[in-house]
This record gives structure tokens, sequence and C-alpha cells, in this order.
């Protein structure tokens, strides 16, 4: 049987609706965004033939909202395989840590990959909204999953490196990589979340 892996993308959240429309009006569009893959679009292909990949749309993840997105994923739940690996990018990686917090999944969880996700929105420039978890409830995650990945590089513009090192102190079991020179991961290619994906199927 093939590997399953689950990846959920990133978004933006707004503890308003004006916040939000006035994030719309000021946004300013880049075509390259427009065109560019990342490397989420091409986990299948470099993984090989042996995984199936699945990449849910969230709902609005330009206006997210933690109580929309968990309906939607648990919409996922009869598709599962006896083991799944979970991804999760940024608000992505953050919706993963909260929902397993506070949740039981369904299925064993072979391995979580968090990539450049946010702790929480202390003394930042953005607010995580619904998106926030309890500390106290890491160890429902830790219990969950048997192995947990986290990637995130010091020229983040986007979440500040701080937050990296907030799971470095309060998730004791998972192994950490850090990056000099990623930005937010907006690359084509992730070789090494590939090669770990691959080790921990093996």
């Amino acid at each position: 049987m093939k590997r399953q892996v689950i990846c959920i993308h990133g978004g933006e959240t707004f503890d308003s609706y004006k916040e939000y429309f006035s994030f719309l009006k000021k946004y300013k569009l880049n075509k390259d965004n427009l065109i560019k893959k990342r490397w989420a679009n091409f986990l299948e292909e470099n993984l090989g033939k042996n995984f199936e990949v699945l990449l849910p749309k969230m709902p609005n993840p330009l206006n997210a909202k933690y109580s929309e997105w968990k309906i939607w994923f648990k919409k996922l739940f009869p598709f599962l395989y006896k083991e799944t690996i979970l991804i999760g990018g940024s608000l992505g990686g953050i919706f993963l840590v909260k929902y397993l917090s506070e949740n039981k999944f369904p299925k064993k969880i072979k391995g979580l990959f968090l990539v450049a996700p946010p702790f929480d929105d202390k003394n930042h420039n953005y607010s995580l909204a619904d998106f926030n978890f309890k500390i106290k409830n890491l160890k429902n995650l830790e219990k969950q999953c048997k192995q947990i990945n986290i990637y995130h590089s010091k020229d983040d513009p986007i979440v500040p490196f701080t937050d990296f090192k907030k799971y470095k102190k309060y998730l004791l079991r998972a192994n950490f990589y850090e990056f000099k020179n990623r930005k937010h991961f907006g690359q084509e290619k992730f070789p090494e979340i590939i090669k770990s994906i691959k080790n921990l199927a093996k």
C-alpha cells in the first residue's frame, strides 16, 4: 500500500472583517506568485510512486477561520490510511498543532512536518485570531505523533525565527531543522523534507 501524505497550506487570518478588508485593499499582487509553483505542488512527483499526496484546499485562505478549517479537515477522515504523514506550512502548521493538541486524530500519525509554523502572536505585527493554542495541550500532540519535524529559516520575513525557538522549548521530542536563507520557503524544491519523509516511510 502507498504511504499517504496530507499537506495543509498556509493563509491569512484576522480578528475582524474590517482588518481583512483593509488587507485586501493594501495588498500588492505579485504576478510571479500567480505563476510560480511551490514545493508542496511537487510533493507527489518528488516522493515517487510509493506515495499518495492529498492537497486539500482549505476554506477562504485569505481570511481563514480555525473553526471552518476544522470542519473541512475532518471531511478528509474517510480517505485516511492506517498510517498518515501530515505536513503543515505556515498557518497550516499552527492549524495542525492546534487541532492535534485539542483532538484525537482517527489514525496513527507516522510523522508530523511543520514548515515555518507560527507559535503565537505575542509581540508580532499580526494576529492568529482563533488559531492560537494552549501550550499545556502540546503534550496531547506529542502523544499522537511518532515523529515531529520542524523547519524554519532565520531570514523568514513573515513568521519570526523566535517562534522556532519557542517550539524548541516546548516540543522536546521534535527534530528541528534550521536554515539561514530560505525566507518563508517560497521555493519549488525542498529536498530536505523529501529525504526525511522517505526515511520515515522505510
